[in-house]
């Protein structure tokens, strides 16, 4: 595959070195565009350009997230369910957003199901934008509103759900907590979410691309994380998770907020990006100048954790069982505690991880549910977003013109990410 180019300084073409599979191949780089692309972004513009959104929910899609909870609360024993999560608000509605701060995990507004029908209950702020723009009300959502000076949208849910077993997806007084079984159902995705996920991937690449072409040396983590965020909202995705270390903060810190600290050499981003409430996640390393020993070293063995967790999330398959290969393989490389250090993801859906995997975990990997494994080796990492397909794994959030690494894992080779490698 071609290099991701970064483009030129004025006057000064530049050259990329890019470290892959134990070659180095070197590309000369070009100067801008005229219209200020440089030639590495034409991919992500023509396709972006080539795909439309996903369509709205349909009644179809509403239709069946209703039956599931229904089989859940009958399953559970239970009458009535309160959904208050924003993943689970969006889940529920094919994608409406119940938040305002976007750092909460509940939000002004929450989904009401009763024998006697399906409620939206929020305040007098929020009731119009849910119920006309987002089209709730058009959706069958009967309004529950409380003026905003009152606060006491608890009072109009205990009146409509008065002498109802009631469950919720988190603690609410006097609710069965079904917190686990709905990160179940989030995570595994109708067809129409499968299609919005795939667009959803395809936007966070482009917007990591793009990003990554405007890094240079002496910037700031905290401007790689503002760069990283432009690129993603100019494409309608939320960066939920906006994670930049530089030089020796990505050997310190496994979740590094950025800092003040200027680039060096050295710097990993990392972006959970949302949009139609599904967070689809990856994670991408730079590097100027000549690649340290050290550093390919461990790029190769976490490229080998993480074509063997892929290849082993297959159908049918516990997590405890994939979770048992990473951790052979972490040993087969000569870094068998480092999976101790950090998790190592697990199944994505309306939020970054619905649950993870873990030595015990007992969830049986399903076709069309998407998995962000996230491997790391101190002072590398390796992080995408994979859907399960019935015939194989497919990578969502691949980025055509970067370098990789190829992988045999069970007689099959897996591209992973490499260290996208610049000098000038």
């Amino acid at each position: 595959m071609g290099p991701s180019l970064l483009p030129a300084k004025s006057g000064a073409p530049r050259r990329a070195i890019l470290a892959g599979g134990g070659l180095t191949m070197v590309a000369s780089l070009c100067g801008e565009t005229r219209s200020g692309l440089d030639p590495g972004l034409l991919w992500a513009t023509a396709s972006a350009a080539s795909s439309p959104p996903p369509v709205a929910p349909t009644a179809q899609e509403l239709h069946a997230k209703e039956a599931q909870v229904h089989a859940l609360l009958a399953r559970r024993k239970l009458d009535a369910l309160l959904l208050r999560r924003v993943s689970s608000f969006a889940w529920a509605t094919g994608g409406a957003a119940s938040y305002i701060n976007t750092a909460v995990e509940t939000g002004e507004a929450a989904l009401l199901y009763t024998p006697g029908g399906r409620y939206v209950v929020t305040n007098n702020i929020e009731a119009p934008r849910l119920l006309h723009e987002a089209g709730l009300q058009e959706r069958g959502f009967q309004p529950l509103i409380a003026p905003w000076h009152k606060n006491n949208t608890a009072e109009l849910i205990a009146q409509k759900t008065h002498g109802l077993r009631l469950g919720s997806d988190g603690y609410f007084a006097g609710a069965t907590d079904l917190s686990a079984e709905l990160a179940r159902l989030r995570a595994h995705l109708l067809p129409a979410e499968v299609d919005r996920f795939r667009a959803l991937g395809r936007l966070c690449a482009e917007a990591m691309n793009a990003a990554v072409q405007k890094v240079r040396p002496g910037q700031s983590e905290n401007t790689l994380a503002a760069l990283l965020a432009q690129e993603a909202v100019a494409r309608e995705v939320w960066p939920i998770v906006d994670l930049v270390a530089t030089d020796r903060r990505i050997f310190d810190y496994r979740h590094p907020l950025p800092t003040d600290k200027l680039l060096s050499r050295y710097a990993m981003l990392v972006l959970c990006g949302r949009r139609w409430g599904l967070v689809c996640s990856l994670t991408r390393l730079i590097h100027f100048g000549p690649l340290p020993d050290e550093l390919r070293h461990k790029l190769q063995a976490v490229a080998h954790v993480d074509a063997t967790l892929l290849a082993a999330t297959r159908p049918g398959a516990t997590l405890s069982q994939v979770f048992a290969r990473g951790v052979a393989a972490y040993e087969k490389t000569g870094f068998a505690t480092e999976w101790q250090q950090h998790h190592q993801g697990g199944a994505a859906g309306y939020e970054p991880r619905e649950y993870l995997g873990t030595p015990s975990a007992a969830d049986v990997v399903a076709a069309e549910q998407v998995f962000a494994w996230n491997p790391s080796i101190t002072g590398v990492k390796s992080e995408d977003s994979i859907l399960i397909g019935a015939g194989g794994n497919e990578v969502l959030t691949e980025i055509p013109s970067w370098p990789t690494l190829s992988v045999e894992v069970d007689g099959h080779k897996w591209k992973r990410p490499a260290i996208l490698e610049l000098r000038d």
